[in-house]
Parts: structure tokens; C-alpha cells; sequence
């Protein structure tokens, strides 16, 4: 299994480069096709009285704005992947987390960028990694700020015995097989049960060598228990399914899939 398309977010965060860089280095890599996708909300304006007869001056300058703002999320985009020959550009009005899972048709690959506490606001180009990981049906790469490599040479794989996890093992077989070291981790009481040790074996016979682990995470979270790990492996990969419901407009996560997604340190690979 290669990667073919690899798709990137792209905003006028202060991160926004570094992921761009990311993104081109893996198309060159796994020689793929690098697209940058962005959208920025109009705001409709809402005018009272008078202002009634400038409805429609109101709702151009805003469009307008919108569309500086992606004239320039363009050329950040040309500037940071301009290595990459084969790549193209998608942008739109509207909702940015939306308009990109919209785009994911055409990807093997989401990139999006880390939203954590501290990390910092991307702008009106800024996407929801729940919304896009919920609804694109591709898997996702949160890219922490400040990350222009991803080498994948030691990997963990977060395991728990459901769907989205193993979809999540499928989806990352491109970086597992060029991976030096692959650790198949299970936290919690019931870890035993969780079937490590069959993808160990399934991973083996796509040729991948893998270990399982067995944590117990009872001082710890899971989340916890799973960065502390691949801190001590030195991974810079964390491969997950994801676990969340919608609860009005929003996306709830499980508490793992919600911290790791906030407080992740390297990149974390997530299929829902």
C-alpha cells in the first residue's frame, strides 16, 4: 500500500508553514500528488435601519476580505510546497472544516493542524479537526506546531478492539512498513482481552515486524499512558482510532482521543 494524494489544511496560522513543509516532505516521500485546501466564512452581515440600503456593500467587502485571506493562504501554500511539482490548489467560501472534508474525496491523506490550548489561533481559516475526522471517511494526520518532519521511524500503535482502531492500522500501513520499530500498545484493566498480539501477527504478515505492550493505565489515564510510552520509545508517530459522537453542531471525543488530539507532541494518526 503506497500513498498516492496527501491533502493539507492550510491557514494563516503561525503554524501553517511548518505543516506545509510536513505535508510536502511525505509527498515526496511516498511520491504523491500534494493538495492545499482552504475556505473562509463570508460573515452576513446584519444590518438594521438604514443601513438596510448597504446590505449589499456590507456582504461584498466581507467577501472580499474572505477572499485576501485565501489569496494569501495560497501563496504560503505555493511558497512552503513549492518542491513539490505535482500539486494543486482547492479553495472555497465557506466553512473551513466542511469545505475540506468536502475536498477529502480526493485524498488518501488529511493533514490538519494540532488544537491544543496553547497552540495559538489559526484565523478564519482554521478547520475543526473532529468535523473533518468525523466526516471526511479518510484518515487524519495532527500535525503539532512547530513539526516540519515526519520520519515515522518508531511508531505506536494505540489498540483497543474496535473499528476505528482497526481501520486506523490499515490506514497507516504506508508508514508502518517503512517504520524501524512498530509497538502495539493496549492500556487498561482489561488489556489482555484486546487482542495486541493479533495485530502483531497481522501486521507480520505484511512483512512488519511489531511488538505488543500492555499497559496497565490505572495511575495514569490512557492518554497519558500512551504519550508517557511513546516518549520513552522516542516515537515520533502515534496511530489511533478515533471515538467520538456528535452532540449538536459539535463533535464530543472520548477523553484519549480528545487529550492525545490536544496534547500530542508528535504527530498522531487518527481514522474514524
Amino acid at each position: 500500500m503506497t500513498l498516492a494524494t496527501l491533502m493539507v489544511s492550510v491557514d494563516l496560522g503561525a503554524a501553517a508553514a511548518d505543516r506545509i513543509q510536513l505535508a510536502a516532505g511525505l509527498a515526496a516521500r511516498f511520491g504523491a500528488r500534494l493538495s492545499g485546501v482552504a475556505a473562509c466564512p463570508v460573515p452576513i452581515p446584519m444590518p438594521v435601519g438604514e443601513a438596510l440600503l448597504l446590505a449589499d456593500d456590507l456582504y461584498a467587502s466581507e467577501e472580499e476580505r474572505a477572499r485576501e485571506h485565501l489569496a494569501g493562504a495560497k501563496a504560503l501554500f505555493e511558497r512552503e510546497a513549492g518542491g513539490i511539482a505535482a500539486r494543486s490548489w482547492h479553495a472555497g467560501l465557506g466553512s473551513p472544516s466542511a469545505f475540506l472534508a468536502e475536498q477529502a474525496r480526493g485524498a488518501d491523506l488529511v493533514l490538519v493542524g494540532r488544537q491544543g490550548p496553547a497552540d495559538g489561533d489559526p484565523g478564519p481559516l482554521g478547520v475543526s479537526a473532529g468535523i473533518v475526522l468525523m466526516e471526511a471517511g479518510r484518515p487524519v494526520l495532527a500535525v503539532p506546531p512547530g513539526l516540519e518532519r515526519l520520519d515515522a521511524r518508531r511508531v505506536v500503535v494505540a489498540w483497543k478492539d474496535t473499528r476505528e482502531a482497526r481501520r486506523a492500522v490499515r490506514d497507516a500501513l504506508p508508514f508502518l512498513a517503512g517504520a524501524e520499530r512498530v509497538h502495539v500498545v493496549a492500556v487498561g484493566a482489561d488489556a489482555r482481552r484486546g487482542g495486541a498480539e493479533g495485530v502483531v501477527a497481522y501486521l507480520s504478515a505484511h512483512g512488519i515486524a511489531a511488538t505488543a505492550h500492555l499497559l496497565p493505565g490505572e495511575t495514569l489515564g490512557a492518554a497519558d499512558s500512551l504519550l508517557g510510552f511513546a516518549a520513552l520509545e522516542e516515537a515520533d508517530l502515534i496511530v489511533m482510532g478515533a471515538y467520538g459522537h456528535s452532540r449538536l453542531r459539535e463533535w464530543a471525543f472520548g477523553g484519549a482521543t480528545r487529550d492525545i488530539l490536544r496534547t500530542t507532541p508528535i504527530c498522531c494518526l487518527a481514522s474514524h
